[in-house]
């Protein structure tokens, strides 16, 4: 495991762009400097199963090392999906999202998808440096990824695209030349990029101290057996927080608005290219 909490950051961060070109354009648009300064990481999150070889909790020990500690859990029973949410003692470090399929509640077939791929996975791999954007440790087809995708869309991408950050999320409270998450949003829909628009373009309220958007997923090409196909990969989430009645910026997440962020990679909808 990483022994340096921005190491592991850096990697995870170049691991993200080879599929989400579009994270640099990004930059380019809210950046108030060349240098960035003001692009702030408010969280990452992560995706996988719930089998104990690379359960949430295996995960979750990348970050627990570095000093991290669980906050919040949260469910979302129609995409059978369990979560958590982990923060740092350190507040400028980024939280951490990590969510698991609950492969028990889907169907016969797709547990036995799901069992043959993690059965591929080396168990000393789930504890090595890399393993938070080490891909995937399987081989599948293109029609097993069409099998997946038919019942769910997080149990697909995790077969094409494995153990790496699903997405990062740019802090616009911190941005200097955007006071609101709508104006962002324009922003990025005169430079072209799509928005996910599952439950509005803005999910969450300030009534919830939380307001969250995201680009719809660029598309990659992934190697299948049976050959290679351009699919969903990542995206980019905006977040805004406000302050709890403490006076306390609210740092956790609200389940309602997470459910609609996660069918940014949905494959139905039109990806940014």
């Amino acid at each position: 495991m990483h022994k340096d909490i921005n190491t592991l950051f850096e990697c995870l961060w170049k691991n993200y762009l080879e599929v989400t070109p579009s994270a640099k354009k990004v930059h380019q648009l809210l950046a108030s400097s060349e240098q960035g300064d003001d692009i702030i990481n408010d969280h990452v999150a992560f995706r996988t199963f719930n089998i104990a070889k690379v359960g949430l909790d295996k995960l979750a020990a990348h970050f627990l090392a570095l000093g991290y500690q669980e906050k919040g859990e949260y469910h979302f029973e129609a995409k059978k999906l369990y979560a958590k949410h982990f923060e740092h003692q350190d507040d400028t470090k980024p939280k951490v999202f990590i969510s698991e399929l609950l492969v028990e509640k889907c169907s016969p077939a797709l547990q036995a998808l799901v069992h043959k791929m993690v059965e591929q996975v080396d168990e000393a791999a789930v504890s090595a440096d890399d393993f938070l954007y080490s891909g995937t440790h399987w081989q599948v087809s293109h029609g097993d990824y069409e099998a997946l995708l038919a019942e769910s869309e997080y149990a697909a991408w995790m077969a094409a695209y494995g153990y790496r950050a699903n997405h990062f999320t740019v802090s616009v409270n911190h941005l200097s030349n955007f006071e609101t998450l709508e104006s962002v949003n324009q922003a990025l829909k005169d430079a072209g990029f799509t928005l996910n628009t599952s439950g509005g373009e803005i999910k969450g309220s300030p009534e919830v101290c939380l307001e969250q958007s995201s680009t719809m997923a660029d598309k990659a090409e992934v190697s299948f057996t049976d050959g290679n196909f351009a699919i969903p990969s990542c995206f980019y989430e905006f977040a805004r927080r406000y302050p709890q009645a403490d006076g306390k910026l609210y740092t956790g997440f609200v389940a309602a608005s997470a459910d609609k962020i996660f069918e940014s990679t949905n494959a139905k909808v039109q990806c940014n290219a």
